[in-house]
């Protein structure tokens, strides 16, 4: 028995993770303001434990509101500390092109970062591997030939 080892559908990866980061971007425009993270949160969200079995609607609405809001800042901080595995250049490139407010254009990265354009698609794509490894996104093709991904 031979065991191979799986490979990875480049494409659907590059689209699973790009749907992850933009989980997150939709999760940072609905920070409050005074939250806004730089790169690294420093402010921490512990729902409350309480296990009452009745509840008004507007505790109803609290408590959902808090649920979205660690769900939202547990999201952040994997996100963030996927960011932790990347090469420094990496990080600029991800961050940049995908995590901003106002996300950057490849030509104005690669220049900011003084690289040529082809060193600069290559750290991005070895970026977007080690970051959807690090979420846990990445999609493999299945045993069979017909390149249909698992």
């Amino acid at each position: 028995m031979k065991k191979i080892i799986p490979r990875i559908d480049e494409k659907r990866t590059k689209l699973s993770l790009e749907k992850a980061l933009e989980k997150y971007r939709k999760y940072l425009v609905t920070l409050p303001v005074d939250s806004m993270p730089t790169i690294t949160p420093t402010y921490s969200i512990i729902p409350p434990s309480n296990t009452y079995s009745f509840k008004s609607q507007t505790e109803n609405i609290a408590i959902e509101r808090v649920e979205f809001e660690t769900e939202r800042l547990h999201y952040m901080n994997k996100i963030f500390k996927a960011l932790e595995t990347l090469k420094t250049e990496e990080k600029k490139i991800i961050v940049e092109r995908f995590l901003k407010e106002e996300v950057s254009y490849d030509i104005e990265i690669w220049t900011e970062l003084n690289i040529a354009k082809n060193k600069y698609y290559k750290l991005k794509w070895e970026a977007m591997l080690r970051m959807a490894f690090a979420l846990k996104v990445e999609v493999y093709f299945n045993d069979n030939e017909s390149g249909v991904a698992v």
